[in-house]
């Protein structure tokens, strides 16, 4: 997971087109448990796993789509696994939770509320709305370059 540099302007009102992120500075900030949320988007077996781990071991991944070879942590690595599968994103997950698993599956890559709906399932509008609000959910918050 990459940190994304850069903070949103209070001035500029966020559009359909306008990038998103996984602030994980907000993270930092906050009162919540990145650890604790992010295990609640793995499948069982693997949160079993990772809850009983002590030592954090380095892993080797190769990227499906790229062949780019990554070191990731436990945690990184079971977040690939469990993002390959197909019930990763559906209908079921609340939709800031599903908007924060695509931000997972493609590597926090921003994109706008037309494209996250392409990917969830969900409008964009509704998207747009249930991100831009006065409460930062789960750190989704406006890409700035």
């Amino acid at each position: 997971m990459t940190t994304i540099p850069g903070r949103p302007s209070a001035l500029v009102k966020p559009t359909l087109d306008t990038k998103f992120h996984i602030d994980f500075d907000w993270w930092q900030r906050s009162d919540e448990d990145l650890r604790t949320y992010m295990l609640s988007h793995l499948l069982p077996e693997q949160r079993d796993r990772l809850t009983q781990a002590h030592e954090e071991q380095l892993i080797d991944y190769v990227d499906p789509e790229t062949g780019e070879v990554l070191r990731l942590d436990e945690m990184q690595m079971a977040v690939q696994v469990a993002a390959q599968d197909p019930s990763f994103i559906n209908p079921h997950t609340s939709t800031v939770d599903s908007i924060f698993r695509v931000f997972l599956k493609y590597n926090n890559q921003p994109m706008s509320p037309r494209e996250l709906a392409a990917h969830t399932g969900r409008s964009a509008e509704t998207i747009l709305k249930t991100i831009t609000g006065v409460r930062v959910y789960k750190g989704i918050r406006p890409y700035n370059l």
